[in-house]
C-alpha cells in the first residue's frame, strides 16, 4: 500500500508540473511574440507616431504670444471681453518696448495677422512708435488710440486673447471656415478667409470620383484574373503590378507628357477623328483624375481579385440550374459575394486619394489642389504649423471614421455570411 501511495503521489506531482508548464507555455509564446514585434513598434513610435502626434498637437497649441509678450498675456488670461483697461494697455506698451529691443515683434505680428486683417501692419507700426515714447502724457490708452483707433476695437484684443494660449480653438475653427468674434461666439469667417471648406469638399469629391472610376475599371480586370484563361492571368497580373514597380514621381511626370495639348493622347484622339482639336487635359481636373486612377488602380484590383478567387463556380451553376439568367445570377449571387472586396478596395483607394499631393501638384491646376497641398504649403512656405496641424487632424479624423464604419460593415456582413 505504501508503494502504491508513493507512486500515486509521484504521478500527481508530475501532472501538476505539466499543468504548470502548460499554463506557462502560452505566456512564453506571447512574450516571444512581443519581443519579436518590439523593434517594429519602437521604429513606428519614433518615426511615425511621435511626429504625427507633434503636428496634431499644434492644431490646438497656441503659445506664440506669452514668451514674447508675457505681461499682456497674463492680463488677457482673465479678460472678460469688456473694453481693455489702462492696465492692459500699460502691459502691452511694456511688452512692445521689450520686443522691439529684442527684435521679436515680427513673430507676434505674424501670429496676430492670422486672425486679424492687417494685423501685421498694426503691430509693427504701433511697436515702433511706442518704443519712442517714454512717459505718455495722457496715459497709454489714449496714446495707443492716437496711434491707431483699431486698438479700441474688441476684435483686436480678441486676436491677442486667442494667441495668448496655451491652447486655442483658433486653428480648428479656421479649418472649417469659422472664427470666434469679440463676444466669444463662433461665427462664419470673413469671405477672404473662407476657403477651407471648399478645399475639403474638393478633396472628398476628387477622392470619391477616383474611387468610382477605379472600381469600374478594376472590376472586369479582377474578374478576368479570377476566371480567365490561366495562360493570360500572369500577363495581366504583371500589367496590374507594373505601376507599383515605378516611382510615383516618374509616373506623374509621364502623364504630364502624355496629357499635353500636343501629347500622345490628344494626337491619338485626333488621328481616330474622335476630336477635332486638343482636349484640355493637363492642368485641369480630367488630367488629375486620369493620373490618380492610374496610380490607384492596383490597390482596387488586388482586393477584388482576392475576393473573387474564393468564390466557387458551383454557386453560379446552381443558380443557372434553377432557371435564372446569367445576368440575374451575376446580380443576385456573384455581385453580393464580391462585396467584401469592393468595400476593402474602395476604402483603400479613397483613403489614399485623400492624401494625394504630388499628382495634383504636377498635373492639376490651381483649382485642383487638395488638402495635402495646403498642408505642405503651410509647413514649408507660410510656416503656419497650427493651421497645417488642423487640416491634418481633419484628414486623420475623416479616415478614422471611414475605417471604423468599414470595420462595422465588414463585421456585420461576416456574421450574416456565417
Amino acid at each position: 500500500m505504501k508503494i502504491v501511495s508513493g507512486w500515486m503521489s509521484a504521478l500527481k506531482k508530475i501532472d501538476a508540473k505539466r499543468d504548470g508548464e502548460g499554463r506557462q507555455g502560452p505566456r512564453r509564446k506571447s512574450l516571444t511574440a512581443i519581443l519579436l514585434v518590439l523593434p517594429l513598434l519602437i521604429f513606428l513610435l519614433i518615426i511615425f507616431i511621435v511626429p504625427l502626434g507633434k503636428i496634431l498637437s499644434l492644431s490646438v497649441k497656441d503659445d506664440d504670444l506669452p514668451p514674447i509678450w508675457p505681461h499682456v498675456s497674463s492680463e488677457l488670461r482673465g479678460w472678460d471681453r469688456t473694453p481693455p483697461s489702462e492696465r492692459m494697455f500699460s502691459a502691452l506698451a511694456q511688452d512692445m518696448k521689450t520686443s522691439q529691443e529684442a527684435r521679436t515683434t515680427p513673430l507676434v505680428a505674424r501670429r496676430v495677422n492670422y486672425a486679424l486683417p492687417s494685423g501685421r501692419t498694426l503691430i509693427s507700426s504701433t511697436a515702433r512708435k511706442i518704443a519712442a515714447v517714454d512717459v505718455p502724457p495722457n496715459g497709454w490708452r489714449e496714446t495707443f488710440l492716437q496711434i491707431d483707433p483699431a486698438w479700441g476695437d474688441l476684435e483686436t484684443w480678441q486676436a491677442l486673447y486667442q494667441a495668448s494660449g496655451p491652447v486655442s480653438s483658433f486653428y480648428i475653427l479656421a479649418a472649417f471656415d469659422r472664427a470666434m468674434n469679440a463676444d466669444g461666439q463662433v461665427v462664419h469667417a470673413p469671405a477672404d478667409n473662407s476657403v477651407y471648406l471648399a478645399i475639403l469638399q474638393r478633396t472628398f469629391g476628387i477622392a470619391a470620383l477616383v474611387t468610382f472610376v477605379s472600381l469600374l475599371l478594376a472590376f472586369p480586370v479582377a474578374y478576368f484574373l479570377a476566371n480567365g484563361p490561366k495562360a493570360w492571368r500572369s500577363v495581366v497580373m504583371g500589367l496590374v503590378l507594373l505601376p507599383l514597380w515605378t516611382s510615383l514621381l516618374v509616373r506623374t511626370a509621364a502623364w504630364v507628357v502624355l496629357l499635353q495639348d500636343q501629347g500622345l493622347l490628344n494626337q491619338a484622339l485626333q488621328w481616330l477623328h474622335l476630336t477635332s482639336q486638343p482636349l484640355h487635359l493637363i492642368f485641369h481636373r480630367p488630367g488629375v483624375i486620369i493620373a490618380m486612377v492610374h496610380v490607384s488602380l492596383p490597390y482596387m484590383v488586388l482586393p477584388l481579385y482576392a475576393t473573387m478567387a474564393t468564390i466557387k463556380p458551383d454557386y453560379m451553376r446552381a443558380g443557372e440550374s434553377l432557371g435564372a439568367t446569367p445576368f440575374l445570377v451575376f446580380r443576385r449571387i456573384y455581385l453580393p459575394l464580391t462585396a467584401p472586396g469592393v468595400a476593402a478596395g474602395c476604402l483603400l483607394v479613397f483613403i489614399m486619394s485623400l492624401g494625394y499631393y504630388i499628382t495634383p501638384a504636377l498635373v492639376g491646376g490651381a483649382s485642383d489642389q487638395m488638402v495635402s497641398y495646403f498642408i505642405a504649403y503651410y509647413t514649408s512656405e507660410a510656416v503656419n504649423w497650427g493651421l497645417a496641424g488642423a487640416l491634418a487632424l481633419v484628414l486623420l479624423v475623416a479616415t478614422s471614421i471611414l475605417y471604423v464604419l468599414y470595420s462595422r460593415i465588414a463585421g456585420t456582413k461576416g456574421a450574416s455570411f456565417a
